[in-house]
């Protein structure tokens, strides 16, 4: 033994062991596997679809034909027959004019309507003071309504006869009606520098009403067959309009540069880049790199 009470021998052996189990451990920490991050994600199913490209604008709904109902003499109107909303026919008398001055009596004069139609306007009461050049009420067609718009100058070229128009009200919400040009004004107003259209709504529907206020999306290019996406699935990368396209087989994403069409609301044509039934990433795409795993948690479009 030496001084120490451990000969050489055996505090070799010691030391040894000791460092095989080091590099035992070492080694095993090596061989450990990092695991590759999964990204969720939402994907969309391009199919082709229609995309209508449309100007928005307001409009009042009236009739397509107004007359003006006018007495044949002056004189106190009496003897009203009719009210707003009742239905006439051309000839009918609905009032009379009675000419009649002091100390003198003269024989009524009735009042008849130039047009068969419906009263849309009656304002006057028994009594009031008329004469031949004064409307006393308004003749309608109520089954032939239209839509009067005013458009900007810098739309004109975009409006022609016969476009279809989708009209939308108020009093029936998630509900559309169609239309379609019927007049185009050949001059603009100098002032408001716009253009006065008409809107024809056809087929007639007895809920649209004269007077209604209706948003108007003018339908001015439609495109047939295209291949259209949520406009949140382009990303920019490298300077290029990109989408990320999931490889079912793999669970991972190529990124794909597409060229993009016309954007209507929140969808976007793609003219080239893509094919019909690719899965596109929609959402959680802003971390994503080509080859990443991904997982999809929502998947939409397609056949759905």
């Amino acid at each position: 033994m030496t001084v120490k009470g451990i000969s050489p021998v055996v505090a070799g052996i010691v030391c040894g062991v000791v460092l095989m189990g080091c590099a035992g451990k070492s080694e095993k920490q090596v061989a450990t596997p990092v695991e590759e991050a999964v990204y969720a994600v939402n994907t969309y199913v391009t199919s082709e679809e229609n995309l209508d490209e449309y100007l928005e604008f307001g409009g009042d709904v009236s009739a397509v034909s107004n007359v003006d109902i006018m007495p044949d003499t002056s004189g106190k109107l009496v003897g009203i027959r009719v009210a707003v909303g009742d239905v006439v026919k051309a000839g009918e008398i609905i009032a009379e004019v009675d000419p009649s001055k002091p100390g003198m009596t003269y024989v009524t004069s009735p009042v008849r309507t130039p047009v068969s139609g419906t009263i849309t306007s009656f304002p006057l009461s028994s009594g009031t003071m008329v004469a031949p050049s004064m409307s006393v009420g308004k003749i309608s067609s109520t089954k032939d309504l239209e839509i009067n718009i005013s458009v900007a100058e810098r739309f004109v070229s975009r409006i022609q006869l016969g476009q279809k128009a989708i009209l939308t009200f108020d009093a029936y919400p998630g509900e559309e009606f169609t239309a379609k040009v019927t007049s185009v004004s050949p001059v603009l107003d100098t002032t408001s520098r716009s253009m006065s259209v008409k809107l024809k709504v056809d087929p007639p529907d007895d809920r649209v009403k004269i007077g209604m206020y209706t948003r108007v999306k003018l339908i001015t290019q439609t495109k047939e067959q295209a291949i259209v996406i949520p406009r949140t699935a382009v990303v920019t990368r490298n300077d290029a309009d990109t989408v990320f396209v999931v490889d079912s087989a793999t669970s991972t994403v190529n990124a794909v540069p597409v060229t993009v069409g016309i954007t209507v609301d929140d969808k976007v044509e793609i003219t080239s880049g893509l094919t019909v039934g690719a899965e596109v990433v929609i959402s959680g795409q802003t971390l994503l790199d080509a080859g990443r795993k991904v997982n999809v948690v929502n998947r939409l479009g397609g056949d759905e």
